[in-house]
């Protein structure tokens, strides 16, 4: 199987949320995610509306890219992802929570008691600064093991390298070996969703991970958040 990452077309849209949705209902931590996130039954009736919102979506968004991974021979898309490219800086305007507007009631509360925190550590940890956020990785089941998510997040390291900025991510629990595997460090703070609000057993933590730029000569973020932010986009 050859494999290429791509640019994801309008035509698309209904083909990578099939690989998005099916990918994280076979991820226990993804499914909670669904189960929040999309709170209702997932049907065609369902899936038409969030084609359509996305589709609106993407005349609006100026920073978020989508991507798709192509097998080559057959022409499937077997993979997909969202990254956000801040290549500048951004007012607070420009960075405000939008929240999940789509759901109303003790439904949205829920869903931004999870989201909400993670809106707050990019704050936290860049404010307006530029870098790149690997929003979501997902990878159709049947095709998990051969390389595509690595391919995806590989895309999003190049990126980071060319410009000069670091890549930020909040990784799934079955996610963090990939990252750690392609130079991601795991930062000194980390996101802990509740129990009560996932409705599990225990709380879950998800860890915070950055990838440096080349351009950072070995520098962890740490050493660069201490240092100033130095700006890398300069040196490429």
């Amino acid at each position: 199987m050859v494999k290429v990452i791509l640019p994801a077309l309008i035509p698309d849209i209904s083909r990578i949320y099939d690989v998005y949705f099916s990918a994280f209902e076979h991820d226990d931590m993804g499914r909670l995610m669904l189960k929040i996130i999309f709170p209702g039954i997932l049907d065609d009736r369902f899936r038409q509306a969030h084609t359509a919102g996305t589709l609106q979506y993407w005349h609006s968004a100026g920073n978020q890219y989508t991507l798709k991974c192509v097998d080559t021979v057959t022409g499937d898309i077997i993979g997909m992802g969202l990254g956000d490219l801040y290549i500048r800086e951004r007012s607070p305007e420009e960075r405000q929570n939008l929240g999940v507007p789509w759901l109303e009631g003790e439904q949205r509360e829920r869903a931004e008691k999870i989201l909400n925190p993670l809106w707050e550590a990019k704050e936290k940890l860049f404010g307006s600064r530029p870098y790149i956020y690997c929003h979501l990785i997902a990878v159709d089941p049947k095709h998990q093991g051969r390389g595509a998510g690595t391919l995806l997040v590989q895309w999003g390291i190049e990126m980071g390298d060319l410009i000069g900025l670091p890549v930020y991510c909040e990784s799934s629990p079955t996610a963090v070996s990939l990252y750690k595997k392609l130079g991601f460090e795991i930062l000194p703070e980390k996101i802990v969703h509740k129990a009560e609000v996932l409705g599990t057993e225990t709380d879950i933590e998800v860890p915070l991970m950055v990838k440096m730029p080349s351009t950072a000569g070995g520098l962890t973020f740490d050493e660069w958040r201490r240092a100033g932010y130095p700006d890398f986009t300069k040196l490429t």
